[in-house]
């Protein structure tokens, strides 16, 4: 959710990263197939937060990491951001389409913009959910380049994306094109019912990362105007699917036909420019008449 709010930024001296290990590795399936995931509880020792008490901790970002059980990587990296006052969890289905078509899918959880965050949601930290975003590309890279870690060798530091929802998707914007939190790694962004971060002066770089941005035209949180602006600013290539009276958050999580169309859509894309897909790939899961429409710039 966009809103008009103070915002603030925390920031520490630099200090080392501290890294727990994994608490755990289960295994899931969607559509039949297996699937791999593990539970990565991070903190980044940079930076920190305020605890309701006054307390300041350093930063926990929690991190939700699905991949395919079968088949041998590097497979390029997917990083998810949430919406506000949510959590990873319940873009499951999303996610795990994207690790099933062959994804390592990481999905951070903001430790102050998530639903069981301490106090309360707080929005106006969402200045500092890009940092997020880098942070666990930096430790998923840094795990698969570890021979004695358990994902060593599974992910491709050279094919990177970003994707999010609402206030993730004005945090993987911001990772993949605003200056101050521009992350040069990033390949690929994935905007859903995004917008540009509020109050952050902001220009495309000149060769910006390949853009796919989805809305829905009923959308009354983040309303489709936010999503036309950057569009349009934005440079080639760049696709903006539009989705015929579909709302904020269901085409993302549950919502039906829409999130099929997504599903499929996004990962076309994806494929296009991490892997080796076409365009004529893109245009072919857009077809969908009367519950998409998609423009594109390539």
């Amino acid at each position: 959710m966009r809103s008009k709010l103070a915002l603030r930024l925390v920031v520490v001296s630099a200090s080392v990263v501290v890294l727990t290990a994994f608490a755990g590795t289960s295994t899931t399936a969607a559509s039949e197939l297996p699937l791999m995931t593990r539970v990565l509880r991070l903190v980044d020792g940079s930076r920190s937060i305020r605890l309701p008490n006054g307390r300041k901790i350093a930063r926990p970002v929690t991190i939700y990491v699905r991949y395919p059980a079968s088949g041998s990587g590097p497979w390029p990296l997917i990083v998810f951001g949430h919406g506000y006052a949510a959590t990873p969890g319940i873009y499951a289905h999303l996610l795990r389409t994207w690790a099933l078509a062959g994804y390592v899918v990481a999905a951070p959880l903001f430790p102050l913009g998530n639903a069981h965050a301490p106090g309360g949601p707080d929005e106006s930290d969402i200045v500092n959910q890009p940092r997020d975003m880098s942070f666990a590309i930096s430790q998923l890279l840094a795990a698969s380049r570890a021979r004695t870690n358990a994902l060593h060798g599974l992910v491709d530091s050279s094919r990177v994306a970003v994707a999010g929802q609402s206030d993730g998707g004005e945090t993987a914007f911001a990772a993949a094109y605003d200056a101050p939190y521009r992350d040069p790694r990033i390949d690929a962004a994935v905007i859903l019912s995004g917008a540009q971060l509020p109050g952050v002066g902001f220009k495309f770089p000149h060769h910006g990362a390949p853009l796919l941005a989805v809305q829905g035209t009923a959308d009354t949180t983040n309303p489709p105007s936010y999503t036309y602006a950057f569009y349009n600013a934005a440079p080639r290539p760049k696709f903006l699917l539009a989705l015929r009276g579909a709302g904020h958050l269901p085409p993302y999580t549950t919502g039906q036909p829409q999130l099929g169309v997504v599903e499929r859509v996004t990962t076309a894309f994806l494929d296009r420019y991490l892997k080796h897909g076409s365009l004529d790939q893109i245009e072919a899961a857009a077809d969908a008449p009367g519950v998409a429409t998609l423009t594109k710039a390539p």
